[in-house]
């Protein structure tokens, strides 16, 4: 009986072996605030004896605009938060903490870190002791447009990580980690029972719904390290029952019906449930703002009035990557900051296996692959699990990728929340076909089994892999997982028989992994054979089988840097493993062609008129090492040829802050002026240097030159013809941006047979706490020697003469008119035109601006030039700047200069100075800098 009885306190005891929360929650929808109070009881299940608590309190984040939150919105480019009123921010408010004893528990918020608590106890708590406090608090909900998570403009609210709760304890120390937004919350497992007390509102839960009384809802679950909450005036979930499991979503798609849905919920399930198990808890909520926070890239970037697939194929993958995610980080306890490379690989992994299950044909982009008229373009034939590979092949060409074992917080937005997820399921696959497809079954459901009974990590996963595989798997871990080298094998030494082809392999990056080589006979696979160490000295025989092609990696199962060099023909008198292959406009990179794409193009400048062109390349979306582009064109007011080429290699370093090296050629030819031509020729080198921090928006680069212009004369354009001439210019820039703050510098050198200059300058921007922000500018010039007898060559203060035609100015000789009023900010940067803008001998000045309301600022600028044989000048202006799009369109009207009261004077309207810029390279860079 004693036995009995003492086993029956076992399990007991182990049943509630984990910390327990009770809230009673009041929500004021008026306010947005929640009250709460929170009886909290700590078990501490380490062999240490605990003498503070860390609280996670991740709603506080929204508190500052500096917060950790709040620096990477601003390392991101996000202005919103910044700019928000207190009213849409967040704050937990009147803390008070209480222990057993009824005493008041003094807390603090450790330093740089506003979203936890730690507080102190009185009396310490000993291994396998339980102790409980009594919280009172107020959450003042943050807006949802910063996260998607907080209260909406429908009245409602979508709640999650926002109450206190322990933060993991593990090797003598609790994890303090901030909130960055990135759903890697390390909360520890608990107990919940919650009453949600609401006015005419519905609410919506993880946890399971005990009783409805009145406007008060009861939930109650076991071991849960987070929840969601659902507040909503009109609910949009629906339940769906699944024998032991209720599924709650609101994944929206309205032309798919209730049954349909049904249908597609129990497909998902059953085949989650087969692949990975059973999901361990009796209710799941899959909502439209989880798959929003993390949606499927590729899919759901199709404009809303394209439809390549068919609704219920889209709904079924939405909901199927969001059942799969909360599936996972609701059962694994894993650090999800430090091991969320497992999250993305098991997700990814079984999404990709779902498509070939189900739908083996699916291409990348649906329908359309079925238009004749788009049958030759590699982004329309691609396969649909393709895809993940070219994502990641975005960041690993432009030398951005970063190991997937990497700590989540580290990761630059892009690889986040894209590439590296993608590279983890594409890893997964690699690895599933080397070992087999049911050892890595096996592995992963034995490792979830354990993992959502004991906090765990990678290391453990790495064991059970090579627990169930005969094969060696090292070089996963190492080279795949915890490290960014990059893999890139091609043919050598290829010879054949009519039964047998013998080869040797190239490393071309010295990175030994597995690899599988293919042959193809009329696009089909007549053999495959793994090639498990690779070995340059070995040569490698298989039987022929017929095949006429051999073809490393040919189903892209691993992940290589390059398959342009995959593929050798075994047929006889082959000119080139890969024909010439035209298409219009952009394309994915084709490793079986070589591509040559075509764009129209349309230009315009004053002299010239509309230049109509046809612009060819080989830039496919990847970044290639090498590239061209040549661009003839036809002036249509002079009737005259012009163009523009560039040809460059490009040398990336993968181990070096010295990232990338560029070697280029490129030229021009328009006219100056309306009876003259210019040709440039432009030799460069240029090196790009960053920070072992990939996240840091800190850039550096050197540019070497040497410039080659020929001019013709101008009947029209007087004392500025200089003839042809060559002058070498070396630069340095370094910068860091971002939304609240940048800082840059530069410098410059010119020297050639008529004149040597250097000049520096220093920009400096900041955006305070009560949105206002301050430009400044400081820029330098001084003449070397100057043996020019004309001012073409000199500093300017408002409108450099752009005698390197770096600048595109729509008309560049004009003095006069709507074209003279272009305004690009070089040189001495001055809006006003004053009379002497010339200096050939030294130049400085300093440029600044200050918004008085949204993009309406106020700028003023002062400096001095120095002419031979004059005294130094002083010179200003003043005036209002409508920044309505930085740096593409922004309008400046002088008030006040050297010039007088410049608003009085004649002729006011060609005083106005304006920016317009059409350059899509920098309209992309708006959106692209979010993410690199």
């Amino acid at each position: 009986m004693k036995k009995v009885t003492y086993i029956l306190f076992l399990l007991s005891f182990f049943a509630s072996a984990q910390h327990h929360s009770k809230f009673v929650i009041t929500v004021d929808h008026e306010k947005k605030m929640l009250s709460v109070y929170q009886e909290l009881t700590y078990f501490n299940q380490s062999a240490d004896t605990i003498k503070s608590i860390i609280l996670n309190d991740w709603n506080n984040a929204y508190s500052d605009r500096n917060s950790p939150l709040g620096k990477r919105f601003s390392d991101e480019f996000v202005r919103s938060f910044h700019l928000a009123s207190d009213k849409e921010r967040g704050e937990t408010k009147n803390l008070t903490i209480i222990d057993e004893s009824k005493s008041l528990l003094t807390w603090n918020r450790p330093e740089n870190h506003p979203d936890l608590v730690d507080v102190t106890l009185n009396n310490n708590i000993l291994p396998n002791q339980k102790r409980t406090f009594v919280l009172s608090y107020f959450l003042k909900i943050p807006d949802d447009k910063f996260t998607r998570y907080g209260f909406n403009s429908q009245e409602g609210m979508v709640l999650k990580n926002c109450f206190l709760t322990p933060a993991v304890y593990e090797n003598k120390s609790f994890k303090k980690y901030s909130n960055l937004n990135i759903d890697d919350v390390s909360n520890a497992i608990s107990d919940i029972d919650l009453q949600i007390n609401t006015n005419e509102h519905q609410v919506i839960c993880d946890l399971p719904l005990k009783k409805k009384e009145n406007n008060s809802f009861y939930f109650s679950g076991k071991k849960y390290s987070y929840f969601n909450l659902y507040i909503e005036k009109n609910t949009s979930f629906m339940s769906f029952k699944n024998v032991d499991l209720d599924i709650v979503t609101n994944i929206e798609d309205k032309k798919v019906s209730d049954i349909n849905k049904a249908i597609i919920v129990d497909k998902v399930l059953t085949y989650v449930e087969a692949n990975i198990g059973k999901y361990q808890k009796s209710k799941i909520t899959v909502s439209q703002v989880d798959y929003d926070t993390n949606p499927f890239y590729g899919l759901n970037q199709l404009p809303s009035f394209i439809s390549p697939f068919p609704d219920e194929f889209i709904y079924e993958l939405k909901f199927l990557k969001t059942f799969l995610n909360n599936y996972l980080k609701s059962t694994l306890r894993l650090d999800a900051r430090k091991d969320n490379w497992i999250y993305d690989a098991i997700q990814i992994h079984y999404m990709m296996k779902y498509i070939d299950e189900h739908y083996p044909d699916a291409k990348m982009m649906g329908s359309v692959a079925k238009l004749k008229l788009v049958k030759g373009y590699r982004l329309v034939s691609l396969d649909f699990n393709e895809q993940y590979s070219y994502f990641y092949m975005l960041m690993a060409r432009k030398n951005l990728d970063q190991p997937l074992g990497d700590p989540k917080n580290t990761l630059i937005k892009f690889n986040e929340k894209i590439a590296s997820k993608y590279r983890a399921g594409l890893s997964f696959r690699y690895l599933s076909d080397y070992i087999g497809e049911e050892n890595l079954k096996k592995s992963i459901s034995e490792f979830v089994a354990y993992a959502e009974k004991n906090q765990t990590d990678s290391g453990k996963f790495e064991s059970i892999i090579k627990n169930n595989s005969l094969k060696n798997t090292d070089w996963f871990f190492n080279t795949i997982i915890n490290s960014r080298k990059i893999v890139d094998y091609k043919f050598d030494n290829v010879t054949k028989t009519t039964d047998s082809v013998s080869f040797t392999l190239k490393n071309k990056t010295d990175v030994n992994v597995p690899i599988p080589v293919y042959g193809i006979k009329n696009k089909k696979v007549v053999f495959k054979e793994w090639i498990d160490n690779p070995s340059v000295d070995s040569t490698y025989t298989f039987k022929r089988n017929n095949a006429d092609k051999i073809v490393i990696n040919y189903k892209n199962i691993v992940p290589e840097f390059n398959q342009r060099n995959n593929w050798k023909s075994l047929k006889p008198f082959r000119l080139s493993n890969r024909p010439i292959k035209f298409n219009l406009m952009k394309d994915l990179e084709d490793p079986n062609y070589n591509q040559v794409l075509y764009v129209p193009t349309l230009e315009y400048n004053y002299y010239d008129g509309f230049i109509p062109g046809l612009n060819f390349h080989n830039k496919t979306i990847l970044d290639r090492p090498f590239t061209f582009d040549v661009n003839p064109s036809f002036s249509t007011k002079t009737k005259d040829i012009s163009g523009s080429f560039s040809f460059a290699v490009n040398q990336f370093n993968r181990n070096s802050n010295l990232f990338l090296i560029k070697y280029g050629f490129s030229g021009s030819t328009f006219h100056y002026a309306p009876d003259a031509y210019y040709q440039k020729v432009n030799p460069f080198v240029i090196f790009r240097f960053r920070d072992d921090d990939l996240r840091s928006n800190q850039g550096r680069s050197i540019v070497i030159r040497q410039v080659y212009v020929n001019r013709e004369p101008s009947q029209f354009v007087k004392n500025t013809f200089e003839g042809n001439y060559s002058i070498f210019n070396a630069r340095f820039s370094s910068s860091k941006v971002e939304i609240t703050k940048a800082f840059a510098y530069s410098t410059d050198l010119q020297l050639g047979s008529q004149f040597g200059k250097t000049a520096a300058s220093i920009t400096f921007r900041r955006l305070f706490d009560n949105s206002r922000q301050v430009n400044l500018r400081l820029y330098g010039g001084l003449f070397l020697y100057n043996k020019s007898e004309s001012n073409y060559f000199n500093f300017a203060l408002d409108r450099p003469t752009d005698y390197l035609f770096d600048y595109n100015y729509l008309g560049r000789s004009e003095s006069t008119g709507l074209f003279s009023q272009q305004f690009i900010e070089a040189e001495g940067g001055f809006k006003s035109k004053l009379s002497h803008p010339f200096s050939n001998q030294w130049i400085t000045t300093l440029n600044g601006s200050f918004n008085v309301w949204n993009w309406v600022e106020i700028y003023g600028d002062l400096g001095f030039l120095k002419n031979k044989q004059q005294d130094a000048r002083f010179v200003y202006d003043s005036g209002i700047r409508l920044n309505l799009v930085t740096d593409f369109f922004e309008l400046y009207f002088p008030v006040y200069s050297n010039n007088g009261w410049e608003v009085s004077q004649p002729k006011y309207s060609e005083k106005i100075r304006f920016i317009v810029a059409f350059s899509p390279k920098s309209l992309i860079g708006l959106f692209t800098r979010k993410w690199f």
